[in-house]
């Protein structure tokens, strides 16, 4: 199945929320990430241009199987069609730039190999994870280590709203937000993300290409 579209929501663990300097009480809002923007996971990717602040973000993805619109949060979960771990790296000054100028993310959260991801794990094998650990390290040192648990919004919850904004496609991806520890990243570094029943994905930081 093809990639569609890349949504993301922002601050969704309460942590997080705070640790930006936000309410960890604000509904939900989102951004998005061009389909060419994904990079498998176990590659090496070039540090991107324009920035220096390169930051992870581990996440949940939810894989969209069955599209609709007006979904009820009950029925949300019978769209998905599978889960995979996802990073959502992003030029952090940019975006804080942007974020205090009333600006949009995209060039802080939309560049080239932006969102990487992980195999899909379909519902049918691993069922629709709710609680467990996802945890983000860098070169051996754990950075981030929180539970699926802690969502202020749940999955099932987030495809509802995203489905009364626009009428979702088999292809699009949800990523579902990071737990506190975000932080920076520098070439060389080696990043691990591991969600409870989903395994681990590695992602090498390489030079810049330009």
């Amino acid at each position: 199945m093809p990639v569609r579209r890349i949504f993301c929501v922002g601050r969704n663990y309460a942590a997080h929320a705070r640790e930006m300097g936000m309410d960890d009480r604000d509904p939900p809002f989102f951004f998005t990430k061009p389909a060419d923007a994904v990079v498998d996971g176990g590659e090496t990717i070039p540090y991107p241009p324009g920035t220096e602040n390169l930051a992870y973000e581990a996440e949940l993805v939810a894989v969209i199987g069955t599209g609709g619109r007006d979904i009820a949060v009950e029925d949300s979960l019978d769209h998905v069609w599978g889960y995979a771990l996802g990073n959502d790296l992003t030029r952090r000054d940019i975006q804080i730039l942007a974020r205090d100028q009333g600006r949009p993310w995209d060039m802080g959260k939309g560049f080239d190999n932006s969102a990487v991801i992980g195999p899909v794990h379909p519902v049918a094998d691993v069922g629709h994870p709710s609680e467990g650990y996802i945890r983000l390290s860098v070169n051996g040192d754990q950075r981030q280590d929180g539970n699926l648990n802690e969502m202020i919004w749940k999955p099932q919850e987030v495809i509802s709203i995203l489905s009364k904004l626009l009428v979702l496609r088999p292809g699009d991806l949800v990523m579902t937000g990071t737990p506190a520890g975000v932080g920076m990243l520098t070439p060389g570094d080696v990043c691990v993300i591991e969600i409870e029943g989903l395994g681990e994905m590695t992602t090498t930081i390489g030079t810049s290409d330009r």
